[in-house]
């Protein structure tokens, strides 16, 4: 009897206006090749935040995969990007 256990993410999805991306990740457990349980996780990620400044920092992507970094180099434009400062400062409490 051999347990494996591996971890994939199963869906990238970009959603609204200031497109943040979704990742499910699926974690597999499997029994002699058939699977015997699935459960997931979901994180979303946005394009950054503020600092204390009004500063826009850029939301660090180091720890995820190469298709994520590619997807949010792709959607988070600098329109995008300014457009989520402006609400975001909009938003900052006095």
């Amino acid at each position: 009897m051999a347990l494996t256990k591996t971890i994939e993410e199963d869906k990238i999805e970009v959603v609204g206006e200031y497109k943040f991306v979704q990742v499910r990740t699926a974690t597999i457990i499997k029994e002699d090749g058939t699977e015997i349980s699935r459960s997931f996780h979901r994180k979303v990620l946005d394009p950054g935040g503020i600092d204390a400044s009004d500063n826009f920092v850029d939301r660090d992507l180091s720890s995820e995969s190469a298709e994520v970094k590619g997807i949010c180099a792709a959607v988070w434009t600098q329109a995008v990007k300014d457009a989520w400062k402006a609400k975001l400062i909009a938003e900052k409490p006095a």
